[in-house]
């Protein structure tokens, strides 16, 4: 679903701002505007700040300088002298003009900067809410720039995730053996990203994935031999999930899914009952290194989701976790990904 509740939006045929009040179904909201409720369809409607940079001007505004042909960013790679450290993503807005010649966003060129001293092997993927949309793998040398694709802006209202997963060109025994970092735009960091740089004239606006690249992680090893000839079983860790109960992709957390004799419990007894079967399933899940996991807490109150999603900010695992409307579930479920 493109919009939430309480989302300001924009009616397309009215120019009207607005306020989404409820959630029909995947095509519809109700959206109120200057106290009037009325059903919209969602592609009726935009964000105020997509608006804001996309539409054709109604009226011509002053002229900004022109950009000309030497300005604008090649479309390869190249050496970079702008960043002089860590790596970074470097998005370049492409402005388009409308007949007044008043600049409008079209897309986003995507370049992965490296302002390192070292070169390396990459992973680039792209995704929406969890939907793969764009994958490469190649490799960026040291004080280079390289191109990876370009972005429509209209997609920016769907959130996008970055996420690069870099090894060494020169293997080196001191460092990691690979390193994870990502990033997701929010609609409205975005705009206001364009806004500076429009202010300031600059050609691009960026964010840091990191700094350096990370020294491998020494664990102490305990002898186990000592308790092994105490007595003791030993049973060895990579083994040890054949003898986990299986994990599961989705736990509804009803409680008539959970036990038959419910009714007579608190609903403190309850809620207990469900946040225990929720932190067993999660455990299994992230012992099994499943990519995900789906979690029915219904909508009810509130309270149940309320208090898994604590629960979540606080777990390392969880890459991200959303809770948006769902064909299957509606608004009563939320969606776990993991990093390992």
């Amino acid at each position: 679903m493109k919009f939430e509740i309480g989302d300001k939006v924009v009616v397309r045929h009215s120019n009207e701002d607005g306020e989404v009040i409820d959630i029909i179904n995947d095509n519809m909201v109700m959206v109120e505007v200057r106290g009037v409720k009325f059903p919209a369809y969602i592609d009726q409607l935009d964000f105020p700040y997509y608006k804001r940079f996309t539409e054709k001007k109604l009226f011509p505004e002053k002229k900004k300088a022109k950009t000309y042909i030497d300005q604008v960013p090649r479309e390869k790679v190249t050496a970079t002298t702008k960043q002089s450290d860590g790596v970074w993503l470097f998005f370049w807005p492409k402005f388009g003009t409308d007949e007044f010649g008043d600049e409008i966003v079209d897309l986003l060129k995507v370049h992965l900067v490296n302002g390192t001293s070292t070169g390396y092997h990459f992973d680039y993927k792209l995704s929406y809410q969890g939907e793969p949309e764009f994958e490469l793998k190649n490799q960026v040398y040291n004080n280079q720039d390289f191109y990876l694709h370009d972005i429509p802006f209209e997609k920016v209202n769907d959130s996008p995730l970055f996420e690069c997963v870099f090894t060494l060109l020169s293997p080196d025994k001191k460092k990691a053996e690979f390193f994870e970092a990502s990033l997701k735009l929010r609609p409205k960091q975005v705009f206001s990203k364009v806004e500076e740089i429009k202010a300031k004239n600059l050609p691009s606006f960026s964010f840091k994935l990191f700094d350096v690249y990370p020294d491998k992680t020494v664990e102490d090893k305990l002898d186990m031999s000592k308790l092994s000839s105490s007595g003791y079983k030993v049973y060895e860790a990579s083994k040890a999930r054949q003898h986990l109960e299986p994990a599961k992709y989705v736990i509804d957390l009803h409680m008539e899914k959970l036990t038959d004799d419910w009714k007579s419990l608190s609903s403190f007894e309850i809620l207990d009952m469900q946040l225990k079967a929720f932190e067993k399933y999660y455990e299994l899940a992230v012992a099994h290194h499943q990519p995900s996991l789906v979690v029915i807490h219904g909508l009810g109150s509130g309270r149940l989701r309320d208090e898994i999603h604590e629960i979540l900010r606080r777990k390392k695992e969880v890459k991200t976790f959303v809770n948006q409307y769902h064909a299957s579930y509606g608004y009563g479920a939320t969606e776990i990904y993991f990093q390992y």
